[in-house]
């Protein structure tokens, strides 16, 4: 044992020590929606001027349907809203979790980091979709690469997105104390801006990039960005790399509550204006929420895509069943968190995002 453990910090993958007692000391067998408590965080404090839901007149009147009870008891929902006309229509969570509950929202924070980049862009720090990564990282100068790119999951970086092997990038980012030299040791392998390919590793070079124009730590900016003038009515919690070093870890990590999570739904949704005022540019969101790419319709910028029920969708979505399903069309959203999510069968979303959309009308037509 003693050899086994000099022998991974010798090759420098010792963070697998870490990922082993955070994981498998606790009882899981893999990254968890509470395990906060065992990295380092910044806080985004609650807005001084929240925003609650109002509650629709039908309120928690009607009831899950028995596929929706039967989904949510095998998979683990800890919460499930569903949004009408701005106003809370249903809302449920399981034992131990509530409104002001905390949880990892994963990947669900790319789509956070989009939205920071649109108002880089429109508060002048960064150019455009265009504007080149070497302009920001030297390393990237003779490429192709731009800030586009890396937020429609389109870089051509070497990325190992393997969720699988405790050697990968994605568990050494997740359980490393030193992000940073990482990122910067990517390489663009493939061309950049032709094809659909999804790397976490996009979004943390992505955050860094808007953190370097901005000269402020992506938490801040965040904050005085949405968290504030959306009016979020709890703080939110950001996984550092650690405490020294203090770079979020972009791609995942963004931990809040089912409520202000939906916030972001509303915003895209009402083409980034919230409550009268403009806070991302609307040619910017209505980028956002379609396909770049003709041949890969699931994904835009920052937001994966469906058309179930022939609507159009807009998802904020984290590897554990993590959701914020928009649909503009009919003014829903439907937000459900979680402990796991359905199998993926030869479709962009596990079975268990259609079972949450067509029941949520389901209920939404019952009454």
């Amino acid at each position: 044992m003693v050899l086994l453990v000099g022998m991974l910090y010798i090759t420098d993958t010792d963070y697998i020590l870490k990922g082993i007692r955070v994981v498998y000391f606790t009882g899981h067998t893999t990254a968890f929606i509470d395990d906060f408590k065992y990295f380092d965080n910044d806080t985004i404090p609650a807005s001084t001027h929240p925003q609650p839901w109002p509650k629709h007149s039908e309120y928690n009147i009607a009831t899950p349907t028995k596929a929706l009870q039967k989904i949510n008891e095998e998979l683990g929902t800890v919460a499930f809203l569903i949004i009408k006309n701005d106003s809370l229509w249903f809302e449920e969570y399981a034992t131990d979790y509530g409104t002001n509950s905390h949880t990892n929202s994963f990947s669900m924070a790319k789509s956070v980091i989009t939205a920071l980049l649109g108002k880089a862009i429109a508060d002048g720090y960064i150019k455009s979709l265009e504007q080149p990564v070497g302009d920001f990282f030297p390393q990237y100068t003779d490429t192709s690469l731009t800030v586009g790119d890396l937020s429609s999951m389109s870089s051509g970086l070497n990325w190992d997105e393997s969720y699988h092997s405790p050697f990968s990038m994605t568990a050494r980012s997740y359980y490393d104390d030193d992000l940073a030299p990482l990122i910067m040791n990517l390489k663009v392998v493939d061309t950049p801006g032709v094809a659909f390919k999804y790397l976490s590793g996009n979004t943390q070079l992505l955050a860094m990039v808007i953190e370097k124009a901005v000269g402020q730590k992506i938490t801040d900016y965040f904050k005085t960005s949405f968290w504030e003038p959306m009016g979020a009515e709890q703080p939110a919690l950001w996984q550092w790399d650690n405490a020294e070093h203090q770079l979020v870890k972009a791609y995942c990590c963004w931990g809040s509550n089912a409520r202000d999570f939906a916030r972001f739904g509303k915003l895209f949704s009402d083409n980034g204006r919230w409550n009268g005022t403009q806070l991302l540019d609307s040619a910017f969101v209505n980028k956002a929420i379609h396909p770049r790419f003709e041949e890969s319709p699931e994904y835009g910028y920052g937001f994966w895509l469906s058309d179930h029920l022939n609507k159009h969708i807009f998802v904020m979505r984290g590897i554990l069943g993590q959701y914020v399903i928009t649909i503009p069309e009919d003014d829903v959203i439907i937000v459900r968190l979680g402990h796991q999510r359905g199998e993926r069968v030869d479709k962009p979303f596990s079975d268990d995002f259609y079972v949450y959309v067509s029941e949520a009308y389901e209920m939404l037509e019952s009454l």
